[in-house]
């Protein structure tokens, strides 16, 4: 039995930990720094290292849990939501590249099964990319971000399904009629069971341990490792490859079959445990069989593929938007977000190169057409985005829509009555008295506590984009938007700062995504007596130049006292809150108190 070689997985966790780092602070995910060293450290250039049993053994582990936490991230009332225009983008973007990959390999005198798997890798799209790209560009809440999620869901899930066919293929060995259909039978029995068990089975025994109030966490992470490796068990007994398993798992280990603490709680480790851990084995591993060979023999081979990837996807992207009726424009946009590949290109590239159906150059070159068209979405989509913004075609659009409002003081009821214009507004108050104040004045009010899950439940906390939490205890308003970020997953998450708060508050407000309400410490009190008595004017500043939250409060600092910005009026009139995280652009205006 091969030793076990604690050096080797030292060297390749201690790498993997550089190269995604380098590659996060440079605006990239950290797979693409995990080939790259992989690349470098394996025998392509310094050939410190190469795989092994006992690597491969782990990178194996590594992308299964890695499989489970992609079905996890994939919601399918998220899928639903794409309708017409999401569901045109993946088909587009995946089926053009992947008859351009396809062909493209049979003309440079490659296999059919071959050129299946490339056809495959150039179809899809790394949801992990486009999800820090758009943070990146401040992009989640226009109609290109929610365009571009469901797309990344929807074709990936229909690559794995194709993937999933080709295995029954590769498996029948031959055209044989007989043999095919009953091969597709045991994908479609996989399928059907999965779902079956998914649907039905599962909440029933997710019910049965609330019922038994068996909140365990370890329980409850070793009774879903249970599930996974039984659904990957039944993936490989129809002769299809584990990873199916995993990722039908994951599909239905989500919010609602099990305790949501606990849901979130083993999300996290499977996270931490994928990604922090065992999947870095496999990307850096992967590396190692790569060759910088192809520059030299296939490089034209290498750039055809690398061409058709890019230009598929934002041509057959572009051509199947247009009856969205959201122009051609939009297309090409959404195809430039969508042209990074990720993990489960390689993935599947993987798996080509160890059952033989693809070679080390084919491989090698999948692997640099990743790295080539990740590397360009962050310059294409800017470009693009940019082109919609002067043309004011840039829409803006939430999946979430409403507010959450945290506090029934006089100052969160001034805040409701302007976002009541941009949807539905619901306040949360321990005391009774300003719990009826805000009935009276037609909001819908909650009383109870807003660090209880209940309490939020009854708010419909699940479905609000923005919660704002505006009490007078700082302690209270930070840990109501930590439980609503670790458990309603709301988008926007802002907080009143009072100025005795220090530094370990706002600390908290970075680790959950949060910012800080009006940008800028502030006391409540004495704005709740201004609104009382009446001594106070509503205000408006048009802004000429684009100017962050921050710097506008620091410019207005000599009448800090005197002023409070509430929102940010946009080019089409909607109202934002006035946050730290934002910036004001030239046409906008500050709406403030004064």
């Amino acid at each position: 039995m091969e030793e076990f070689n604690i050096l080797a997985l030292l060297t390749i966790l201690a790498g993997a930990w550089l190269g995604g780092t380098a590659a996060k602070r440079l605006g990239y995910p950290p797979i693409l720094g995990e080939l790259v060293i992989g690349i470098i450290l394996g025998p392509a250039v310094l050939g410190l290292l190469e795989t092994s049993e006992m690597i491969a053994v782990l990178a194996e582990v590594g992308i299964i849990l890695l499989m489970v936490y992609i079905g996890i991230e994939i919601n399918f009332r998220d899928l639903g939501k794409a309708s017409w225009p999401g569901l045109l983008a993946a088909i587009g973007g995946f089926v053009v590249p992947f008859g351009l990959g396809y062909y493209t390999i049979l003309l440079f005198d490659g296999t059919h099964l071959a050129a299946l798997f490339v056809a495959i890798a150039v179809g899809v799209t790394s949801l992990a990319t486009k999800s820090r790209i758009l943070v990146d560009l401040k992009l989640l809440n226009t109609r290109i971000a929610y365009v571009l999620m469901a797309g990344a869901l929807i074709s990936d899930t229909l690559a794995l399904i194709i993937f999933a066919g080709m295995l029954s293929f590769v498996d029948a060995g031959s055209i044989d009629t007989l043999g095919l259909i009953f091969v597709a039978g045991k994908a479609i029995l996989f399928f059907a069971l999965t779902a079956l068990a998914g649907y039905f089975l599962l909440p029933l025994l997710g019910r049965f341990l609330s019922d038994q109030k068996i909140k365990n966490r370890t329980f409850h992470f070793t009774l879903i490792l249970l599930i996974v490796f039984g659904f990957c068990e039944l993936a490989e007994m129809a002769d299809l490859h584990s990873i199916l398993g995993a990722f039908m798992a994951g599909l239905f280990i989500r919010d609602g079959v099990f305790n949501r603490q606990i849901s979130k709680e083993i999300n996290d480790i499977f996270h931490d445990i994928s990604i922090g851990f065992l999947a870095p084995i496999f990307f850096v591993s992967a590396g190692f069989h790569v060759t910088l060979e192809v520059f030299q023999s296939d490089l034209l081979l290498l750039i055809s593929v690398t061409l058709v990837a890019v230009i598929g996807k934002i041509v057959g992207t572009a051509l199947f938007y247009l009856p969205s009726g959201y122009g051609w424009r939009e297309g090409i946009t959404v195809g430039t977000g969508m042209n990074g590949r990720g993990a489960v290109e390689i993935i599947i590239a993987g798996i080509g190169l160890e059952m033989g159906i693809i070679s080390a150059e084919i491989f090698s070159i999948l692997v640099f057409m990743a790295i080539f068209t990740t590397l360009s979405v962050p310059l294409f989509l800017t470009w693009t985005t940019d082109w919609l913004r002067r043309r004011g075609e840039l829409v803006h659009q939430e999946s979430r829509k409403g507010t959450l409002i945290l506090g029934a003081n006089p100052l969160g009821l001034y805040l409701a009555r302007h976002l009541n214009q941009e949807g539905d507004v619901t306040i949360i108050d321990t005391n009774r008295e300003l719990i009826e104040e805000a009935k009276k004045q037609g909001f819908k009010s909650i009383l109870g506590n807003a660090l209880k899950e209940e309490t939020l439940d009854e708010a419909n906390a699940v479905e609000k984009n923005t919660f704002i939490a505006l009490t007078g205890n700082n302690e209270i308003n930070l840990l109501a938007a930590q439980t609503v970020h670790n458990y309603f997953y709301i988008p926007k998450n802002i907080v009143l700062v009072a100025p005795k708060e220090g530094g370990a508050g706002m600390e908290l407000l970075d680790r959950i995504g949060a910012s800080s309400m009006f940008a800028n410490k502030t006391n409540l009190a004495p704005w709740i007596y201004k609104l009382k008595s009446g001594n106070i004017q509503e205000k408006t500043e048009t802004i000429e130049t684009k100017i962050s939250t921050r710097n506008w409060v620091k410019q207005n600092r000599s009448r800090q006292d005197d002023i409070l910005p509430l929102f940010i009026i946009n080019l089409e009139g909607n109202l934002r809150p006035f946050h730290f995280h934002d910036e004001i652009d030239a046409g906008e205006k500050v709406l403030y108190l004064h």
